[in-house]
Formats: C-alpha cells, sequence, structure tokens
C-alpha cells in the first residue's frame, strides 16, 4: 500500500465541538433534560458522625407536589463502592444508598422527590429526625486504631490484598521496599528527613454534578449524566439497585469539566433510584453549595521523607510513608495513595535502595476522591521539595542535582512496575526550563524594591498514560454511503478535546479529512466498552484503538474492492479516497461508489472494531519553574512567571496540549497558594462557595509559558503519550522552593500564605 501522508497529528486543530459549545447550544446534562422530570434534592446530615434513632416523613408526604420520599429504611441493603474503576475495584463496599450511620455533615439521609423545587424544599424542612449524635475523628492522624470507628457494619465489603481494617479505621495499608534503606541511609553523607502535608482541594469545575433519569419504553432505567466513567456508572448503579446491568442504560452527554470529581458516581444512583421506584422521569442538579460539601476533592495527605545522597550528590535512598485520608468512604482510597510513591520516587535512578509504605485512614469529613495528578501530585510535592532541600544543604544548585539523579532514555524506572522508559526527554525539559525562565540570572533571587524581591525555583514531575495491564479503550469504525465514517468510542470527553484527537489519528490513519470522521459520543447501548476517561489513558490506550480499528477498516475496503471490482486481493490498493487495482489505477472505485455498491443485494457492512489494553503504561514526563515576588513586610506571594517543558512523546494536537498544560499549571498554583478546605470544629465545611474558596483568576496566576520536547514513544499511537496529569504536579514544590530562595522560609503544609511565610519570617528574626 502506499503510504498516506500525515495531515492532522502534530497538528493545532480545532475542537469539534468548539462551535457548539462557543454559540450555546443545549449541550450539557441539564439542557437536555426533559420538562416533566421529577426534582430530586437530598436531605442532608448536619452531624459528622451519628445514627439515625427515627425518621418521620408524615407531615413531608402531604405537601402538594411531592411524589416520594426514600429513607435507609426503604432502600437495598446491599453495599458497593462509587470509585469508577475497572472492576473487580479494590476499593471496599463501604457504602449504601442511604444509611442509618451517617458519617459526615452533608451525608444524605433522605431522597425527595417532588413536581417543583419549590415543593421538594419546603417537604425537607417537615422532615423530622432523631439522632444518636456520636464523636466524630475529624483529625486524620488520630485515626488510626482509635476506638471510635467509623465504619461498625457487619455487612461491611474489603478486598484482598490491600490491607483494609475497617476494626483499625483502615482502609488500605502496603509496604513495598528493594535493598536495605536503613543500611543505605546510614551511609550516606547528608541526610533529609522531613514531613510534607498536603490539603485535600477541590477540582472546582465549572459545570456542578448533574443526571437526569427516565424509564425507557423497554423498562429499562436510562441515565443521561456529566461523567467520566459511563461503564462504570452502569455497574455502579445496577448493583446499588440490585438489579442487572441489562437493565441500565448510560449515556453521557457534553461534560463541563470533571478533573477527576466525575471519576465518582456522586449524584447518579439518586434520581436513578427515585426512577425505578417511581417508574418517572427524575433529575438531581447539584447546588455549588452541594459541589463543595458532598463533592470528591483530592485526599489530604501526610507524607514523611528521607531522603540521603553522598558527599557529590547522588542520592543513594529514598523512603516515603504516606498518611492518606480517604473521608468518610473508601472509593478510591486504596489506588490514589499509590501513585505517592510510584510517580515520585521512579525520576531517580540509580538508588541503593528504596522503601514506599502508605496507611490510608477513615475520617468524618466528606469523602476524598479523585483529582488531576491522583496522588502523584502529593507524593511529588514532598518528594521534590526534600530533593531542594538537599540540594541547598549540600549547597548544590537544584538544577545540578537533578542532572545528576534524573532517568534518562533506557534507564529502569525504580519503583514503577519493573518497567523501563522507552522515551524521555526530562533531561531536555530541565534544560530547557532553565532557559526558559533565566535560571543563571535569576537564581536564587534578586532584590526589586525596598521590601520585595523576586525568586525562582523549580521541579521535575512524571505520571502515567494509563493504568497497566487493565485500563481498556476500544473504538468502532462504520463506512456510510457517501464515503464518511462513523466513529464510536467509550471514552468521556470532558473538555480535553479527546474526540478531536481520536479523529485526527482516524483521519490520517485512512487518509481523508476530518470532516469525514463523524464521532459518536457515549452510550452503553451502543459504543464499545471503555474503562473511561481517566488515568490519563485516552489518547494512548483508546488512540492504539483507533488505530487498530483503522487498519482493519482498511482490510475490510481492499477485500469488499476486491470482490466488487473481481481483481486479486494482493494487488488492491486504497489512497484514503478509491479503493483501486494497483496493475490499472483507472479500474477502481470512490468509498461512496463502493459503499451504494454494497448496499445493494450484498451480504456485508464495511465496518471494524479494536479494542486495546497495555502491559506498559509509558510516563510522560516535565520540568517546571516559577518566578514569585516575595513582600518581606507582608509575606505576600505573587506568582510573576511560570515556565514549563513537557514530554508527552508526539503532541497529537499542539493548541489542546499546550491549553492542558497551561489549566494544569492554574490548577497546581491554586493549591500551592490559594486553595484550602478546612472544617469548623464539629466538622461543617467553612469555605462552600467560590466567595470563601479561592480558585486563581487570570490576575492570580502570572504569566504562564508552555514548550515541548518530544520524545517518540513506540508503544503508543503514533509515539504519543499521555499529557493529562503529569502537568499540575511542578507548581507546588516550585513554588515553595521559590519562597524559601527569595525569603528563607521553608513551607511544607500547603497552601504556602501569606501569613506562613510572614510568621516563618517572624521565627527567623526572633519575633522583630
Amino acid at each position: 500500500m502506499k503510504r498516506i501522508k500525515r495531515n492532522y497529528v502534530n497538528q493545532p486543530i480545532v475542537k469539534k465541538d468548539a462551535a457548539s459549545l462557543l454559540s450555546g447550544h443545549p449541550v450539557y446534562t441539564d439542557d437536555l433534560a426533559s420538562s416533566n422530570c421529577l426534582i430530586v434534592k437530598l436531605l442532608r446530615s448536619p452531624h459528622a458522625f451519628a445514627r439515625i434513632q427515627k425518621i418521620d416523613k408524615t407531615k413531608a408526604m402531604l405537601v402538594p407536589g411531592i411524589e416520594a420520599i426514600f429513607t435507609y429504611e426503604d432502600v437495598p441493603k446491599k453495599r458497593f463502592t462509587l470509585a469508577g474503576q475497572t472492576f473487580p475495584e479494590p476499593s471496599p463496599y463501604d457504602r449504601l444508598i442511604l444509611d442509618e450511620w451517617v458519617r459526615f455533615v452533608g451525608d444524605p439521609v433522605a431522597i425527595v422527590a417532588g413536581k417543583d423545587e419549590e415543593c421538594v424544599k419546603k417537604a425537607m424542612k417537615l422532615i423530622k429526625i432523631d439522632y444518636e449524635v456520636l464523636e466524630p475523628i475529624l483529625d486524620f492522624e488520630q485515626s488510626l486504631d482509635n476506638p471510635i470507628l467509623i465504619h461498625p457494619e457487619e455487612n461491611y465489603v474489603g478486598h484482598e490484598g490491600q490491607g483494609t481494617d475497617a476494626k483499625r479505621n483502615l482502609c488500605a495499608s502496603m509496604i513495598h521496599e528493594e535493598g536495605d534503606v536503613e543500611q543505605a541511609l546510614k551511609e550516606c553523607d547528608y541526610v533529609i528527613d522531613e514531613t510534607y502535608h498536603t490539603k485535600a482541594v477541590n477540582q472546582a469545575m465549572m459545570e456542578p454534578f448533574a443526571t437526569f433519569t427516565s424509564m425507557d419504553i423497554y423498562g429499562r432505567v436510562k441515565i443521561t449524566s456529566s461523567t467520566q466513567i459511563p461503564f462504570h456508572v452502569r455497574r455502579i448503579v445496577a448493583h446499588a439497585l440490585n438489579i442487572s446491568k441489562s437493565k441500565v442504560r448510560v449515556v453521557k452527554p457534553r461534560i463541563g469539566g470533571g478533573f477527576g470529581a466525575k471519576q465518582t458516581a456522586v449524584c447518579e444512583i439518586y434520581p436513578a433510584f427515585v426512577t425505578f421506584m417511581t417508574k418517572k422521569p427524575a433529575k438531581l442538579v447539584y447546588t455549588r453549595e452541594e459541589c463543595f460539601i458532598c463533592g470528591s476533592p483530592r485526599h489530604e495527605m501526610e507524607m514523611h521523607v528521607r531522603l540521603g545522597a553522598d558527599k557529590n550528590g547522588k542520592i543513594k535512598a529514598i523512603a516515603i510513608h504516606t498518611l492518606s485520608n480517604t473521608g468518610a468512604y473508601g472509593e478510591h482510597g486504596p489506588t490514589t495513595v499509590g501513585l505517592s510513591g510510584t510517580k515520585s520516587i521512579s525520576m531517580y535512578t540509580g538508588l541503593s535502595a528504596f522503601k514506599f509504605s502508605y496507611d490510608v485512614v477513615y475520617t468524618n469529613v466528606m469523602s476524598a476522591g479523585a483529582y488531576r495528578g491522583y496522588g502523584a501530585t502529593q507524593g511529588i510535592f514532598a518528594l521534590e521539595s526534600a530533593v531542594n532541600e538537599l540540594a541547598h544543604k549540600m549547597n548544590m544548585d537544584p538544577v545540578r542535582i537533578r542532572e545528576m539523579n534524573m532517568v534518562h532514555e533506557g534507564d529502569k524506572l525504580t519503583n514503577y512496575y519493573g518497567e523501563s522508559t522507552n522515551a524521555c526527554a526530562l533531561d531536555r525539559c530541565v534544560e530547557r526550563i532553565k532557559e526558559m525562565i533565566g535560571w543563571e540570572e535569576k537564581y536564587p533571587y534578586r532584590v526589586v524594591g525596598p521590601n520585595k524581591v523576586r525568586a525562582v525555583g523549580m521541579a521535575m514531575s512524571m505520571q502515567g498514560s494509563c493504568i497497566s495491564n487493565i485500563d481498556v479503550g476500544s473504538a468502532q469504525l462504520r463506512l456510510n454511503d457517501d464515503g464518511f465514517y462513523t466513529l464510536l468510542l467509550g471514552c468521556s470527553d470532558m473538555g480535553t478535546g479527546c474526540d478531536t484527537i481520536l479523529s485526527q489519528m482516524a483521519a490520517d490513519c485512512l487518509g481523508c479529512d476530518m470532516d469525514q470522521i463523524v464521532v459518536r459520543g457515549v452510550d452503553t447501548d451502543q459504543s464499545p466498552y471503555d474503562s473511561g476517561s481517566y488515568a490519563s489513558s485516552t489518547t494512548y490506550v483508546t488512540g492504539t484503538a483507533v488505530v487498530k480499528a483503522c487498519e482493519k477498516m482498511k482490510e475490510r475496503i481492499l477485500d469488499a474492492g476486491s470482490s466488487v471490482l473481481g481483481c486479486p486481493r494482493e494487488e488492491m490498493e486504497f489512497d484514503g479516497q478509491r479503493v483501486f487495482w494497483a496493475k490499472e489505477e483507472e479500474k477502481g472505485l470512490t468509498l461512496a461508489d463502493l459503499v451504494t455498491s454494497l448496499q445493494a443485494g450484498a451480504d456485508d457492512v464495511l465496518a471494524a472494531q479494536a479494542s486495546h489494553h497495555s502491559p506498559v503504561s509509558p510516563p510522560p514526563f516535565m520540568a517546571g519553574a516559577a518566578e514569585v515576588e516575595i513582600d518581606l513586610e507582608t509575606g505576600k506571594v505573587t506568582p510573576i512567571d511560570y515556565v514549563a517543558c513537557v514530554d508527552c512523546g508526539t503532541v497529537v494536537n499542539t493548541n489542546l496540549a499546550r491549553v492542558q498544560t497551561e489549566g494544569g499549571l492554574v490548577q497546581g498554583i491554586g493549591m500551592a497558594l490559594y486553595e484550602d478546605i478546612n472544617y469548623t470544629e464539629k466538622g461543617r465545611l467553612k469555605n462552600r462557595n467560590f466567595m470563601q474558596y479561592k480558585i486563581p483568576t487570570r490576575l492570580d496566576m502570572g504569566q504562564i509559558r508552555v514548550d515541548f520536547e518530544s520524545s517518540y514513544e513506540p508503544t503508543g499511537p503514533f509515539g504519543a503519550k499521555s499529557i493529562g496529569e503529569v502537568v499540575i504536579n511542578t507548581p507546588g514544590p516550585a513554588i515553595a522552593d521559590a519562597v524559601y530562595n527569595g525569603c528563607g522560609v521553608r513551607v511544607r503544609t500547603l497552601p504556602i500564605t501569606a501569613e506562613k511565610v510572614f510568621m516563618g519570617m517572624m521565627e527567623q528574626n526572633n519575633g522583630k
């Protein structure tokens, strides 16, 4: 076959849905809900830990327009997890739809459904509940082996191999080590022994959690939801309702942002249960306050890091112990924490020994879940901060110590499932950010005013491109009359542009225009199975499935052309527009003519499907450097410039890769400087709206500049790796070190607030 010219991959292609989104077309879940939906709302617990003694809904049911009110007495007693992960889930089954035990302020205690919001709100006020209020555990450092048990239920289900022990408030536990780390640390000339703390932060996506449900004509529950995990939602809802998966259909429209929050089935079960019980359509859209108080935020983690190096700066040993706060329930608890060690330690090569251990504990706060970076963000903040501290202790440039110790192409990754790097441009990324930020001229700081300095700091990060041997991506192609293709996908475009990226790949594989590729969003009745859009897997895993499906489609086209034209199969060629006999090119058919000929009296339909999973998860790499201004009178830290250079293999879409990187950096800057979930002494979330929960605006992020150093990953489609998550990980440690370089204050607990910096400077100056 002739070589097909690449026209779309590695180009700045505009997103396929850009025009509809910009013009305000109704594309999101709430836009599409039918007008006759029952309005569903959840009555929530005012207590952090309590047991319901009595619920009286008699008066509430008398409110005109109320259709149904459900309590823990009305739901199945079958436990499940809301985590959207490939079956069998590692997360414990510790939830019921509604439970007599409430485990955080905001835990649902009743589902109320009525004809409009007014009657539902009125009914909620009339439900009378008697609670036995219990003492909660709000500090995750006090949870392990506490006599207060957060999950005392007898039907709690933990899964083997996770170290789960509900009677110790332990959701998961593990130790992994190679070599004698204690002996290796003793032999080191320099040792850092510090503890780092990252607080919970909220994804703050613009579209709230939203679902509407109905019964189809076959008596099945149809769920339309803003979700990253349609196939997992089908399984979770079926399990919770104790019905067959064949009785559930899930459709995903456009998603207005997820960032991992919608990898948990936060709200789908409640309207689905209402529809299942009443046979009427129902809709639940979380308020912004509900998104804050009962969403699925990043795990709070505390990491004890011990790091040792010889006198030349060669790192010899790393030990990390992570304590993770899963909150009231364990979804994502056993899985998130592992990345705090695998994605941090593995950036450094040539170690004599390492040790990574963790404990994940329950507390009486909102359950934590997935957030972009998925545990790697926390671990990289800790280890990269420790490496920066080591560099300062040795009076060595932080860039230089990384150049001596970072992983290179071909190296075995230290704590990464035995994998080695096929493609790694981390060294070039570090060199590039030095140039971009002007490191040699600006390090460590410059005086820019009577009480102001500007300082720089840097960090590295890595992530993965899927969950190896687990994640599955699928694609199905159909060739239609007039010669255009339908591409059916099971992955969820949540604003990332994966529909566009996968169409670029398909168009280049098939040698056609992108306009000839029509993408269909996820419908579990029609789409091929896909694990979902998480773990940075879509471009790498589903992209490979698309390439495979295209190769199969080309073979089908050649087979059909041979049959219709009566020419030898081995002599047929396809150039993307025509299928023809190589010996006589005039003897051929356009795709439109080929399909037309097959539609009359033929026994074949031109379709191809492929699935893909990968035994490896090639990591993307990144280096980032921050320049901040510090007010020495107030401690205020102002971002001035952030530069980043990313190795994501082949960049598939240069526009989308750039905005992915910029968006991730802004979220990382927010976590480093502004965002902080806080609770009262009774477990009530303090910051429950955008007035109280501060995320960076365009005025708060400074200048952001992005570049790429491409490598070629042989196991990825067109040489691509992932980019979605690696980009969020460097701002925390880079900004923390910039602050230290500017004023000598080392902040080990995020966020880095003016108060912390000011008090640190006061301590240095003996309170003066």
